[in-house]
C-alpha cells in the first residue's frame, strides 16, 4: 500500500491540518500518517489559542515514522518555527524522502499564526512543489496583496517565489477579486499555465487549501506526474464544495470523499 505522512498543525474539529490530510489520505485508498507540528485550540469559529510542539520531540515523531515506514510523499503545512523546519529538512534529507509537498500555512483562515517564512526558507531546498495563496505569497515576497491582482501579477509572483525557492510552485488563486479564481503553476523548470477552477471557492469553508495539497501528495505517491496530481486533486476538490456541507457556527469543513 502507498502512504502519505503529513507533517501539520492539528484541528480537533477536524476541518483543517492533519485531520484534515488523513480525511484526504483515506479517501484515496492511501494509508495515512500523521506528526503534529502545532496543537490549536479550535472550531468553525477560528482558532483561539496554539500549542506549539517542542522542535526536538517533532523531530523523534518524524524519525520513528521515517525509519519504520517510509512514505511515498509527504504532506508539509503549519511550520512553526525555524528550529522545526530545520529538524524536519535534516530529516527528509537523511531518509531521502521525496515527492514532498509543502502548503506554507503562515496564517489559519481565520488569522492566527501558524508558520514563519523563515521555517518555508529553509524546507525549500527538500520541496517538490510549494503551494501558496496569494497572500501566503504576497507576504513571502513582502508584497502587499493587493499587488497581486490582475493574472500578470500572479505570474510574476510565481516566477519570483521558483526562483527564489527553486522548485516547483502552485499559486493558488481562490483569493482573486477578478471574478476567476483559476491557479497558475509554473514547473521547476520554468514552465507556466494557467489551471482553470470549475467550482468558485466559498467563503465558508476551511482546510481547502490542506486538503488539496495533501491531494496532490497521494497523485505523487501513487505515481503520477505532478501536473496530473495537480489536476486531479483540484477537480476533486471542486467536487467536495459543490456538494456543500454545513457543521459548526463558523466556517465549515469540506465534505472531502
Amino acid at each position: 500500500m502507498k502512504t502519505v505522512l503529513s507533517i501539520a498543525a492539528s484541528d480537533p474539529s477536524g476541518g483543517a491540518g492533519i485531520q484534515a490530510d488523513l480525511r484526504a489520505i483515506s479517501a484515496h485508498g492511501l494509508y495515512g500518517m500523521a506528526v503534529p507540528t502545532a496543537l490549536t485550540v479550535q472550531n468553525t469559529l477560528g482558532v483561539t489559542g496554539v500549542q506549539i510542539i517542542d522542535s526536538s520531540f517533532l523531530g523523534e515523531q518524524l524519525c520513528a515514522v521515517l525509519s519504520d515506514i517510509p512514505p511515498d510523499a509527504v504532506k508539509i503545512g503549519a511550520m512553526p518555527g525555524a528550529d522545526h523546519a530545520r529538524v524536519t529538512a535534516e530529516l527528509l534529507r537523511e531518509f531521502e524522502i521525496t515527492n514532498v509537498v509543502f502548503d506554507p500555512v503562515l496564517a489559519s483562515t481565520s488569522g492566527a499564526a501558524l508558520g514563519t517564512a523563515e521555517a518555508v526558507d529553509l524546507l525549500a531546498p527538500c520541496v517538490s512543489l510549494l503551494t501558496p495563496n496569494l497572500p501566503e505569497a504576497a507576504k513571502l515576497l513582502g508584497r502587499d496583496p493587493a499587488d497581486l491582482a490582475s493574472p500578470d501579477a500572479i505570474e510574476s509572483a510565481a516566477r519570483e517565489l521558483s526562483e527564489r525557492f527553486r522548485t516547483a510552485i502552485l499559486l493558488k488563486g481562490g483569493h482573486r477579486t477578478d471574478g476567476s479564481f483559476d491557479d497558475f503553476f509554473l514547473t521547476a523548470e520554468g514552465s507556466g499555465m494557467w489551471l482553470p477552477t470549475r467550482t468558485a471557492p466559498p467563503c465558508g469553508n476551511h482546510g481547502t487549501g490542506c486538503l488539496l495539497s495533501s491531494s496532490i501528495a497521494c497523485g505523487l505517491a501513487s505515481g503520477l506526474p505532478m501536473l496530473e496530481s495537480i489536476r486531479r486533486a483540484k477537480e476533486r476538490l471542486s467536487n467536495a464544495l459543490a456538494r456543500g456541507l454545513s457543521l459548526g457556527h463558523g466556517n465549515s469543513p469540506v465534505d472531502f470523499r
